[in-house]
């Protein structure tokens, strides 16, 4: 977890400024419908005030600015003075706070742009939380305090416009796929007529490795009016800015209905792609993993450094009676088994293979030597960690067992589980899995495919550098084929995958096995695995 002290100013105030290039882009296409009233809600040094002035604006009556940074906001001003002919206002405060007053009134402006501030939801003020929480009320959204600041923005601008106005501006690419945004993509597809984005390769930001999107969505006129859903266009270079943004938003392929309900990543699909994934209901040999397996979080210790430690912190604290073998990071498991031999080999690297489970033991009762250890973790603090404040002893661990199965919580080329055959502990790096329809080697062996590596792309999120996260709300929608009876399958593709096979070749090979058992004809096969390989390539930024 990274902690508010350790991050900088430029994270903590969100403000990473947009490029004059794609702030006139921007301002070009909202500019097509003429508006006479812009809000610029985040204005910070006043690029798009500048960039406005360097376009036709002539119906262009008044602009209305925010910037809760006064330095900034001086900025901002200094820039709309090259505005003369306008009425302009810009001012020093929070946007929410001024959404939040007028909120009952009609809506003001017939375009929004700009850069909302991407802001982690636990580094903001608690004023600016709670009106973050009131928007939402008011809006009828369901809030989660993981939420980034740039969310509600978007959410209070769009309610700001009036019908078939535009709204314009930069967002992180989360907005596809994180849960902490799920209610502003239902808020936008309910209340826009078409939405674009642009999805570029390149990060456009400096320190950050969050990557960023134009977001162009325009309001319906009413409640009525049809919507075409999302669009996204993917570019690797910028000389898209040049062209005309009209011609993009009027000539894109959208993807509307249950297609983009929850996540928006199926937009990145071709039709032919999400036709396929549309089908895949119909087959009886692909399951939903929710429906075969539970899944569990792993082992919680609350301080993993501490109760997760190598042979020779075990022996220096005589620790051999509550040492119990276990594994939790991708370091410990080069294939798809984790048994004796791999167990062996991480205890010679010095890897920290031993969990410690004290159990409800008092600490008086137990040997010199370990209270001595425990009395490490308390100099650093650890009791007062939350998830060992909250239990009696701070160093017993709860709902320690494991399965036969696990399943890494991050990866980076695609998901896989792990057979886990001596049954050690894992932690919450880890996903404990419960087969209740099939043998363990079979669905350790079932689940590395095109489809399965798919819908994980559709369904998980990613972060900097292009890691892969899943929940178990998001495993359990992941499709699998029906395992096949071969109990030496899964040694096979453990071979494979510890021989550093490539893994499109990996995926080629259980494909035809798996994919095609499952009823599916070479050429969907060969679709879906260029249609991961696409998503895969997005992720790693390639």
């Amino acid at each position: 977890m990274n902690f508010k002290e350790n991050e900088s100013a430029t994270k903590l105030r969100g403000g990473y400024y947009t490029d004059p290039e794609i702030a006139a882009f921007l301002l070009r296409w909202v500019l097509q419908i003429r508006p006479e009233r812009i809000l610029e809600p985040s204005c910070g040094d006043g690029v798009f005030f500048r960039a406005l002035g360097m376009l036709e604006n002539g119906f262009v009556r008044s602009v209305k600015g925010f910037e809760i940074l006064s330095d900034e906001a001086n900025k901002s001003k200094e820039a709309a003075a090259l505005l003369p002919s306008k009425r302009v206002e810009v001012y020093t405060g929070d946007f929410l706070e001024w959404a939040l007053r007028h909120f009952s009134c009609p809506p003001a402006f017939d375009a929004v742009v700009g850069n909302p501030p991407f802001i982690r939801y636990q580094y903001l003020e608690p004023e600016l939380q709670k009106r973050s929480e009131k928007l939402f009320k008011l809006l009828h959204l369901p809030f989660t305090k993981h939420t980034n600041a740039w969310v509600p923005f978007v959410a209070a601008s769009i309610h700001m416009l009036r019908p078939g106005g535009r709204l314009a501006m930069v967002v992180p690419s989360e907005i596809l796929h994180v849960l902490h945004a799920q209610s502003l993509r239902t808020f936008l597809s309910r209340e826009c007529s078409k939405i674009l984005i642009f999805d570029p390769v390149e990060i456009w930001f400096e320190d950050t490795l969050q990557g960023a999107m134009l977001l162009l969505a325009e309001k319906k006129e009413n409640k009525e009016t049809y919507s075409r859903g999302v669009g996204i266009i993917a570019t690797r270079t910028r000389t898209f800015l040049q062209d005309d943004p009209e011609w993009f938003f009027r000539n894109t392929d959208y993807a509307n209905g249950e297609t983009i309900k929850g996540k928006w990543m199926p937009a990145l699909l071709s039709r032919s792609e999400r036709d396929i994934m549309n089908s895949v209901s119909d087959r009886p040999g692909v399951h939903r993993f929710g429906e075969i397996a539970d899944v569990a979080v792993g082992i919680v210790t609350g301080a993993n450094k501490f109760f997760l430690v190598p042979n020779d912190t075990v022996e220096k604290y005589g620790l051999e009676k509550w040492a119990h073998p276990m594994f939790g990071r991708s370091e410990h498991v080069p294939g798809v088994i984790y048994d004796e031999e791999i167990h062996a080999e991480n205890e010679r690297k010095g890897l920290p293979t031993n969990f410690i489970w004290f159990r409800d033991e008092r600490k008086n009762d137990l040997p010199r030597s370990v209270q001595r250890y425990i009395e490490l973790g308390e100099a650093d603090e650890l009791p007062r960690r939350y998830k060992c404040r909250i239990r009696e002893p701070w160093y017993s661990v709860p709902s320690v067992y494991s399965t036969s199965v696990s399943m890494l919580k991050r990866c980076h080329d695609y998901p896989r589980l792990i057979f886990n055959k001596i049954k050690v502990f894992t932690t919450d790096t880890a996903y404990r899995i419960k087969s209740n329809s099939f043998a363990p080697d079979q669905l350790v062996h079932s689940f590395v495919n095109s489809l399965t590596a798919l819908s994980a792309e559709l369904e998980g999120r990613h972060y900097g550098g292009g890691v892969l996260e899943l929940v178990p709300s998001e495993i359990r929608k992941l499709l699998i084929p029906s395992p096949l009876a071969d109990g030496g399958a899964v040694y096979d593709l453990d071979r494979m995958i510890r021989a550093e096979t490539d893994p499109p070749a990996i995926m080629e090979m259980q494909d035809s096995i798996l994919l095609k058992n499952a009823g599916f004809s070479k050429a969907e096969r060969e679709e879906l695995l260029n249609a991961w390989l696409k998503l895969r390539a997005r992720r790693h930024r390639e």
